[in-house]
């Protein structure tokens, strides 16, 4: 499906070039009067503007792929130079091959080394502008995305708060710690250790936007190792990460809260207890993440007191637009099953 913004990217892209193509063309209608050549000309500079077209969107592809939208501007800047001297060249030679069928071909002007430098510095001069535009737009627009994102994050850092560290989970916790003191002390410090990695990856995290999935992942691993405490035999856990995983960035506590509504609302209601399955895998650049625990998901709604399910719909659609996804449903063999698909941020 098209993104918004690679739809508006297309109409900006072919409008401005359709644009360029008009220009040229009465330019060429205003300077001369052969009709023949008219036409011919016209032919030319479609043929031109659609090059254009190609050229500039092959090397945007070179500017995601090659990221250099997170290059510094003394970085960015050579780059830049460089290569719009080369697509200014390759334009060049692309013109040749299409004046020969139109009768526009001239050897000793085609291959004259002046004429060869000007005209490439010219279309040089309209690729540096066309970048120009496409950083400040893409810049602008990551800096609109930036300030939607701070200005709901205190009241999503806040529920988030208030659903990771509520009371009754703390006080739970610290009773398994208790109890485990005079039974295992060993066991006990580690239990400390998680619930000490927790409280501080969740309170003095700085408000990130997004943190290192290997990071969330380690304070998913804490909780659960907290929560094995409290149900024993009751909570089974398994993991299978794919490789490649740990190169997406994701937002901070939104494994873990998907984790803890698996866990409080699915596995704790059962007397027998259930397993929670977290799996991850890559594909065409996206990270898809799926977290399956026994129980049900009732009436298609989140508990009252669930862990923030609109909260991470929320952030997911700031953060990523419409190149993220998420649902949750019944599965089968009385499962629920929560899944996420996000792609490399500015990747677009």
């Amino acid at each position: 499906m098209v993104s918004n913004k690679q739809r508006w990217y297309w109409t900006m892209q072919v409008s401005g070039w359709a644009v360029y193509a008009g220009l040229q063309i009465v330019a060429t209608i205003l300077a001369s009067g052969k009709a023949g050549v008219v036409a011919e000309r016209i032919i030319f500079l479609t043929y031109e503007s659609l090059f254009c077209l190609l050229v500039s969107h092959l090397f945007r592809n070179i500017i995601i792929n090659g990221k250099w939208l997170n290059l510094g501007f003394s970085r960015l800047l050579p780059r830049i130079i460089l290569s719009v001297f080369i697509m200014g060249a390759i334009m060049y030679l692309l013109r040749i091959p299409v004046s020969f069928p139109l009768g526009l071909f001239k050897r000793e002007v085609a291959f004259d080394p002046f004429t060869f430098l000007g005209q490439s510095f010219f279309y040089a001069i309209i690729f540096f502008l066309w970048s120009a535009l496409y950083f400040a737009y893409t810049y602008v627009e990551r800096y609109n995305t930036t300030l939607r994102y701070e200005a709901s994050v205190k009241e999503i850092e806040l529920n988030n708060l208030k659903s990771q560290l509520n009371p009754h989970f703390i006080f739970n916790a610290l009773n398994s710690i208790r109890a485990l003191v005079d039974e295992n002390p060993e066991k006990s410090k580690l239990a400390i250790n998680q619930l000490s990695n927790i409280l501080r990856n969740s309170l003095a995290r700085e408000n990130k936007g997004l943190i290192k999935f290997d990071d969330e992942m380690k304070m998913v691993r804490d909780y659960l190792g907290l929560e094995s405490i409290r149900f024993e035999e009751r909570l089974h856990t398994e993991f299978d990460i794919a490789s490649g995983s740990q190169d997406f960035l994701v937002p901070p506590l939104m494994i873990q809260t998907l984790v803890e509504n698996g866990v409080k609302h699915g596995i704790s209601k059962l007397k027998e207890g259930g397993l929670l399955h977290v799996s991850t895998k890559v594909i065409d650049d996206e990270l898809k993440i799926r977290i399956r625990n026994t129980g049900r998901y009732l009436n298609g709604r989140e508990s009252p007191t669930g862990l923030g399910l609109a909260n991470t719909v929320q952030r997911l659609k700031l953060l990523y637009g419409e190149a993220a996804s998420f649902r949750i449903v019944n599965d089968k063999d009385n499962f629920v099953l929560t899944e996420i698909s996000i792609p490399h941020l500015y990747n677009t």
